[in-house]
């Protein structure tokens, strides 16, 4: 019996049978990310070792149910009206003695106390504080940012949590969890993201993997690079990805006349995004919130180090002047990640030494190990009086 099968059998011995969930989006949305990713790498292990899941999420388009990898997808509400649909619900529904519950808190929180004050748990990647402005107008904003750090701590003060780094702990707990609540569990790197240096470019090459969204700042790791091309002029760049921000980006590629060194590759496919950081020398990423930059772990796994922003979800993921630089947001932002860029590109040694420390930090971090832990976290939650 595996680990994860004892696991499994565990939280049957503690009496649940069910596990539902609730996240905002699902992993087929047009701007799902690591978020969205992480869940369906956790659910789709558990379900293989017979742990009935349904996974409750909005829509973009129609309501619709279906099976994912082992476990029931359900589809309902829009994108903001699925909070107090769920609330609502949930608050005249008998819930089942043998369900346990898991809220994806994704800067608006499910009130899951309200409704399931017992046999549940809060996975938060992030606090996003910051990113209320990018995603609302006023003064919905300052409302959004007001619940998520000032009403709902108050009912969660004695939720279990788990998030992806100690960084993030961090700022979970300074929201008023106590950080005996709070357990960090890293994600996963598929088996599949492997070196392979008959791929990697024979020209400097750099690679940007993520959600074309504001938080990303896609146009500012982009003005990093032209910058660094004054010093690197062979330099050339591939953004994986796609989102509300793609317009942004295109034009940015046309006003600076950039489509022959930048290629725009929208979502592609896992053999593609693996190639996709083979070939590269480095991988960048300017994001200023991240719950774990899961890019950097993938990109590492590949003998690809990494030139980020000094963010919570970027430490961890890399480790600072070991398996990439991590830069620190002073007034130049753009200026400062062309320093690193430019400062390993032309290090051939550095980066070779930052290549294989990557890989080092990324063997370490599997699945499969993943899963069993939030299983095994899971059953305490249930277990707690």
């Amino acid at each position: 019996m595996t680990e994860l099968e004892q696991a499994a059998a565990r939280l049957c011995d503690a009496g649940i049978r069910r596990v539902e969930t609730y996240a905002w989006r699902d992993l087929d949305d047009a701007e799902a990310g690591g978020s969205e990713l992480h869940a369906d790498e956790i659910f789709r292990r558990w379900a293989a070792v017979g742990i009935d899941i349904v996974h409750r999420t909005s829509t973009a388009d129609v309501p619709r149910e279906f099976d994912r990898h082992g476990y029931h997808v359900i589809q309902r509400g829009g994108r903001f009206d699925v909070f107090p649909r769920v609330a609502l619900r949930q608050a005249v529904r008998r819930r089942p003695a043998d369900t346990a519950t898991i809220e994806i808190w994704n800067g608006v929180p499910w009130l899951g106390p309200v409704w399931a004050p017992r046999r549940r748990m809060v996975w938060m990647h992030h606090v996003h504080r910051e990113m209320w402005a990018e995603a609302l107008p006023r003064p919905f904003d300052a409302a959004g940012r007001t619940v998520e750090t000032r009403l709902a701590p108050l009912l969660y003060r004695r939720s279990s949590f788990a998030t992806l780094s100690e960084s993030s702990a961090d700022d979970i707990e300074a929201l008023g969890i106590d950080r005996t609540h709070i357990s960090v569990i890293p994600p996963g790197v598929h088996e599949r993201f492997v070196p392979d240096a008959s791929r990697r470019s024979d020209h400097p090459h750099v690679v940007v993997v993520g959600r074309l969204a504001p938080v990303k700042r896609q146009r500012l790791a982009l003005d990093a690079l032209e910058r660094a091309r004054h010093s690197v002029p062979e330099l050339s760049v591939d953004l994986v990805g796609d989102g509300p921000d793609r317009h942004v980006v295109e034009a940015w590629i046309d006003d600076h006349d950039a489509g022959d060194w930048v290629r725009l590759r929208g979502r592609v496919s896992d053999d593609e995004l693996v190639q996709a950081y083979q070939r590269a020398w480095l991988v960048l990423s300017a994001s200023y919130a991240e719950g774990w930059g899961m890019s950097l772990t993938e990109a590492g796994a590949c003998a690809t180090p990494s030139v980020a922003t000094d963010i919570a979800g970027h430490r961890g993921s890399a480790i600072a002047d070991v398996t990439g630089l991590l830069i620190a947001d002073p007034d130049d932002l753009a200026g400062a990640l062309a320093g690193g860029v430019v400062g390993l590109l032309e290090d051939d040694q550095r980066r070779d030494s930052m290549a294989r420390a990557a890989i080092e930090h990324a063997r370490g971090l599997s699945w499969e190990a993943v899963a069993t832990r939030h299983l095994d976290l899971l059953t305490a939650a249930v277990s707690q009086r």
